[in-house]
């Protein structure tokens, strides 16, 4: 028998007993005022530990078992996304949360959703073909815009891992973990960037992705009632890439070692330029930009 069933049995006699008994009934008064009803109530919820064994049902860490999209097939070895309205499975597309790598193939091909289901390695390190991967790539983040299509560049794709060791061009070791890692660049509007843009109020919480050497991001003008604030990542490889961003001629960027010059261009320096590198400009006080954040080597003349 439970704890709590003999709580309640002792609880009930004396009830009873102070029904008949005065110094009972007295007693049972001051023990509820010394215990509290809060914690007298907590006690007769206490003491619910099993009185029998009881089978549970076990799986291992790392794999999952997912219900698959209808009339689909989902190959070994393919990248699982989950279709955000129905939770059911499918070879990932650029829109779906990754879910991890199908162990089996899974063909639902003639089946109605959730006929079977695809077993998947949820966790773990998987060699990948990534483009455009090189050996300063270990740390960065990989996505994948299909089943087995993986980029560094997080526009339009679904965040699977991080770069773990660089195997050869192009090929890596990814880290992952569905559901449980993050994508570093969080939840935000992301837009390639692969020539030079001017900058208006409809970038305005932007994350903007420069993948291409030597281009210019013009800022939009300051005004005191405009508020504007955007995000410039070089998503090109070490030392591939130079962003320069640029403010109106009326305009400065104010931000570490600047030199206070109206129109000072800000460059993230080619040479020594890291995929990644970044810096989060916000329209602010009398005289144009202030950088909010920044990573990397970036100089403003």
């Amino acid at each position: 028998m439970k704890k709590s069933r003999y709580l309640a049995l002792a609880m009930a006699a004396i009830a009873l007993a102070s029904a008949f008994v005065p110094e009972v009934a007295l007693a049972a008064q001051q023990f509820v005022a010394i215990i509290g009803p809060d914690n007298l109530a907590m006690l007769s919820l206490a003491g619910t530990t099993l009185a029998i064994n009881k089978p549970r049902a076990y799986e291992l860490g790392d794999r999952n078992h997912l219900p698959v999209i209808a009339a689909d097939i989902i190959y070994e070895g393919a990248a699982v996304g989950l279709v955000d309205a129905t939770g059911h499975a499918r070879p990932l597309n650029a829109a779906d949360r990754f879910a991890g790598f199908a162990i089996a193939k899974a063909d639902n091909s003639l089946g109605a959703a959730a006929a079977i289901m695809v077993e998947v390695q949820k966790s773990g390190e998987i060699e990948l073909a990534v483009t455009g991967a090189v050996i300063t790539d270990v740390g960065q983040p990989v996505y994948a815009t299909d089943d087995d299509t993986f980029t560094f560049l997080p526009v339009g794709g679904a965040f699977v891992g991080m770069v773990k060791r660089f195997v050869s061009a192009g090929v890596a070791v990814v880290e992952f973990n569905a559901g449980i890692m993050l994508d570093p660049y969080g939840d935000t509007v992301r837009e390639t960037v692969s020539a030079n843009l001017t900058t208006d109020i409809e970038d305005t919480g932007k994350t903007l992705f420069v993948d291409t050497d030597a281009i210019t991001i013009t800022l939009l003008t300051y005004a005191a009632a405009t508020a504007h604030r955007v995000k410039v990542v070089n998503i090109g490889a070490f030392g591939a890439v130079a962003v320069s961003i640029d403010p109106a001629a009326g305009d400065k960027i104010a931000g570490p070692n600047d030199t206070g010059a109206d129109g000072g261009v800000m460059v993230n320096t080619k040479a020594t330029a890291r995929r990644g590198d970044y810096v989060v400009l916000t329209s602010g006080g009398d005289d144009g930009y202030i950088v909010e954040e920044i990573r990397g080597t970036w100089t403003i003349a």
